[in-house]
């Protein structure tokens, strides 16, 4: 059984992510996003997803569908074909683990059921990196928001980018991701993923992509690494800093 050495603690911050199971595709189509959207939406309460709910109820309308109190603060979050990143805070004691369980507990009988397959489907547990302080959160933001460059420039994690500005143009027009949350002239209905309070913290704070590209490419190579097996959790002498409030 899949166990997490070191629990999270209240009030911090994480980047939380996985990968399919023999790095597996996770996301085969547009609906197969939207349901994991979904999910994240549904599953931050501390109430059982309602099934029929998601069945029944259309993508856009879904985020204004009422729940209870959520048990996280999602700040940022981005989908890829085989892996999700999501950045939040636990705001009760257990809420992030309650969460991670409810999130891939329903996302896995739903692909299993369409694809025709069983077992687990991503890696187990979830990954995390602890997030210590404010400015180092509007980075891992970023970071996080740069993972689908690997789509339009292949090279980016080696230092090489054609076109910055043309990069940053088509990060923005992809939609599996919160960053056009961040900085989109439209309010798109996902909005309601992220959290008020956190989306006010960052909005109109976070750097450019452009001066974190080099920081990020280092930063997904230690995430790579976390895969290996025997690593997982925290990086090697982690201690706890500064809340972010």
């Amino acid at each position: 059984m899949a166990y997490r050495r070191v629990p999270f603690a209240p009030d911090e911050w994480y980047h939380l992510y996985s990968r399919g199971i023999d790095k597996r595709t996770i996301f085969h189509e547009e609906h197969d996003y939207q349901r994991f959207k979904k999910l994240l939406y549904l599953a931050n309460s501390y109430e059982p997803i309602n099934l029929e709910t998601m069945r029944r109820i259309p993508f856009e309308d879904i985020f204004s569908f009422p729940r209870s109190e959520p048990i996280v603060a999602i700040g940022v979050y981005c989908l890829m074909g085989n892996h999700p990143h999501i950045v939040l805070q636990e705001k009760v004691e257990g809420g992030i683990s309650k969460f991670l369980h409810k999130l891939g507990t329903a996302y896995s009988m739903y692909y299993n059921k369409k694809y025709g397959r069983i077992g687990n489907l991503l890696v187990k547990p979830f990954r995390s990196q602890h997030i210590s302080n404010e400015p180092y959160l509007r980075r891992v933001a970023q970071y996080v928001h740069l993972n689908p460059a690997e789509i339009f420039e292949h090279s980016w994690k080696d230092g090489v980018v054609k076109d910055i500005a043309a990069l940053e143009q088509k990060l923005m027009k992809y939609k599996h991701s919160s960053l056009p949350d961040y900085f989109g002239k439209d309010k798109r209905p996902e909005r309601a993923i992220l959290d008020d309070g956190v989306y006010a913290l960052l909005k109109d704070r976070l750097p450019s992509l452009s001066s974190v590209l080099k920081d990020a490419a280092a930063y997904y190579a230690a995430i790579n690494r976390s895969f290996e097996p025997g690593v997982r959790g925290r990086r090697k002498g982690w201690r706890k800093t500064k809340r972010v409030k």
